[in-house]
């Protein structure tokens, strides 16, 4: 242990490399159910030669190394260790907003850059992300683009991993990378501006598509540390305004019809538990809430930004209140004890402290994947039929739709909270978890992000998949020191 610090001191200066027990205590769990395991050190490089080195060190010491570049708390198992002596590879340092480019709408980070500081950075240039529903402040933006989390603006979503773009690399091999167009020439960000390059098409290197392998990868093929995100010009104007049902299968059609249309900005169906968990407010205050809120709500953010701003909202309302009356519903312009402005601030900015999810009762499991819009319905009513089964108060159960890739595809979200220290309601929630998620999967729901248990659940379904993923695992990881564990590696 002794030979391993002095190197890794070697490599990212012994500032950087903390072995002190509380520190390396929180990097041993999460708040999933990923077994406890100790890394033996933590280490911290501030540039992308180090983590190259690091790498190259882990290879030559066959050390498993574990990536991670988001602050607490965690919650899918993925930044917990699965081997022995590992090192915990803290990203949070690389922190550089390197570009941000308004003329090509393109920014350029580090993976320590988190949303809440690049979101106060983009607006000083009239510029925004697409990013997902209320994250934490503290939240890499690379990571969360890394591992597909879904954002709230399906017309801006080209592909899943939108609005990631290029990325630099370095493989489990130790051999760093360019992927997209970025890799088209040499490996140096500031001469490619110098060329004209802005890092915009995330196609490449040329007739390849290297971004695919590390995205949905869990930090298994390689350590990304920078990224180009695409931007929007940030809005001048903007309104709520909202669509609501008795039941999920009664919003299907209008859903359909916008998105096809591409009509909105944020666009996203929620019901009552899910919408008043979004809402600022106590444990107490939300419970309240529940009970006025209809029981599902379209929420649609109308927008205008360059040119007319104010006429593009009035011309995209005219447009909804037609399609709201072919499908015999109204639009509204507020809900039930809830103003249009408190819904746009949260669909605008990050999660307040405690995460929202952690406010109905301190903890929560989630299932949540891929599907087309007219499978939802009877999906919600598995989970509903399984949570009844075991006896959960479906009050508190929060179910969130998300259209993706321009609506093609929908991320389907269920959060079940419970209370941690109830020892039994933490196993009646897991029990839940699994049962749904197998019945789910049944069903044809597409769990594309396989976290802890899934991994096993997905990979024996699909030999082949798992033979294809082992063999490009082998050639850019060939000692299995990224993450190992994950997936099916």
């Amino acid at each position: 242990m002794k030979n391993a610090k002095a190197a890794l001191e070697e490599i990212v200066g012994a500032q950087n490399v903390i072995d002190d027990a509380s520190v390396i205590e929180s990097y041993s769990s999460d708040q999933s159910d990923a077994p406890r395991r100790r890394p033996h050190f933590v280490v911290r490089p501030k540039t992308a030669a180090e983590v190259q080195a690091l790498v190259i060190w882990a290879n030559e010491t066959c050390t498993p190394l574990v990536a991670v570049s988001s602050g607490s708390p965690h919650f899918h198992g993925d930044t917990v260790p699965c081997r022995p002596e590992s090192v915990i590879v803290d990203l949070s340092r690389m922190n550089t907003i390197k570009r941000i480019d308004r003329r090509n709408r393109i920014v350029v980070i580090e993976p320590g850059v988190t949303y809440a500081v690049l979101e106060t950075a983009l607006s000083a240039h009239g510029l925004r992300i697409s990013q997902p529903l209320l994250p934490r402040a503290n939240k890499s933006v690379v990571a969360s683009l890394l591992e597909r989390q879904p954002t709230t603006i399906p017309r801006f979503n080209f592909s899943l991993p939108e609005p990631l773009r290029n990325c630099g690399v370095v493989w489990g091999t130790g051999e760093i990378a360019f992927t997209g167009e970025a890799g088209n020439g040499q490996m140096n960000l500031e001469e490619q501006w110098k060329s004209g390059v802005a890092q915009v098409d995330p196609k490449g290197p040329n007739a390849t598509d290297l971004m695919r392998l590390v995205t949905g990868a869990q930090g298994t093929m390689g350590i990304v540390v920078w990224a180009s995100v695409k931007c929007e010009l940030l809005p001048e104007a903007k309104r709520c305004v909202f669509v609501t049902g008795r039941r999920l299968a009664e919003l299907v059609d209008f859903c359909y019809k916008i998105e096809r249309i591409r009509l909105g900005d944020e666009v996203l169906c929620v019901n009552a538990a899910q919408l008043a968990t979004m809402l600022q407010g106590s444990s107490a205050e939300l419970t309240e809430l529940r009970k006025f809120l209809p029981a599902w709500t379209v929420i649609i953010a109308l927008a205008g930004a360059g040119l007319y701003p104010e006429q593009r909202v009035q011309v995209q309302e005219l447009d909804l209140n037609c399609i709201a009356q072919q499908c015999g519903l109204a639009i509204n312009q507020c809900l039930p004890r809830v103003s249009a402005t408190a819904v746009q601030q949260a669909l605008d900015r990050c999660s307040p402290e405690p995460y929202y999810k952690l406010k109905g009762k301190g903890a929560f499991e989630e299932i949540f994947f891929l599907t087309t819009l007219n499978k939802v319905p009877g999906f919600v009513e598995t989970v509903i039929e399984i949570a009844a089964e075991n006896n959960y108060d479906l009050s508190h159960l929060g179910i969130y739709i998300q259209p993706q890739h321009q609506g093609v595809t929908q991320h389907v979200e269920f959060s079940l909270p419970f209370d941690p220290a109830d020892r039994i309601e933490a196993e009646k929630v897991r029990r839940i978890v699994a049962a749904a998620s197998e019945a789910l999967m049944q069903q044809g729901a597409y769990f594309s992000r396989p976290y802890g248990a899934w991994a096993e659940m997905v990979f024996n379904r699909d030999t082949q998949a798992t033979r294809i993923l082992r063999t490009v695992k082998q050639i850019v990881d060939p000692k299995n020191v990224l993450n190992p564990g994950k997936l099916c590696f």
